[in-house]
């Protein structure tokens, strides 16, 4: 969530020299908070893109090996429901950069980047909400699996339907609980009693 008026931003970045430059942009522009920076999206750190409750990530695809770049918007998805934005650094494939919020490219002026930026998270911001603030019978489903601490595509795979499905079930979750971590989400199901606690790993 936004801490005080400024977004939180989570950086994935393999470049430290090119991440500490974005960071720099970011603190000049005054309304973002770089929260985090990560190199790589190891195992260790996706435990940290869970935890960090990010309002926007701008990762480089090239933290992904040529197999994986065409997917790794869902990957990040797994572990986070904020607004992805890619860093061009090198000349991708279009379907790379198709699958994100928007684009920067490293030389893009500051000014351009907070447009793009603001963009993106306005967008999301006016994205259609349904009125009644209970959950659904899909949702509650979806909670419980997240709970269970099943990834994105496990529940997608479970309901025979899409991971973007399964996405935007989670994004409805968090907006109707207020709650945006996992955690958070396990206490809110056990306390409305739809898991018990023996069936949390």
């Amino acid at each position: 969530m936004k801490q005080g008026n400024r977004t939180k931003v989570l950086l994935i970045i393999p470049s430290r020299i090119i991440a500490r430059g974005m960071e720099g942009v970011f603190h000049d522009l005054g309304e973002f908070s770089v929260e985090g920076i990560l190199t790589d999206l190891s195992r260790t750190s996706e435990v940290r893109l869970r935890n960090m409750d990010a309002d926007l990530i701008v990762v480089d695809p090239v933290i992904f090996d040529c197999a994986s770049r065409a997917t790794g918007r869902s990957r990040i998805a797994e572990n986070s429901d904020a607004a992805v934005v890619a860093l061009q650094t090198v000349q991708m494939e279009d379907e790379v950069w198709r699958q994100y919020d928007d684009t920067i490219n490293i030389y893009d002026d500051p000014p351009v980047i907070i447009k793009k930026l603001r963009s993106v998270l306005s967008s999301r911001q006016d994205s259609p909400k349904s009125e009644s603030q209970e959950l659904s019978a899909r949702e509650k489903e979806i909670l419980v699996c997240v709970a269970k601490g099943m990834l994105n595509k496990e529940i997608a795979d479970l309901f025979s339907i899409s991971i973007y499905t399964v996405i935007s079930h989670r994004k409805n979750i968090t907006r109707k609980t207020g709650i945006k971590t996992v955690a958070g989400l396990t206490v809110y199901a056990l306390l409305n009693n739809l898991i018990d606690a023996n069936s949390i790993e």
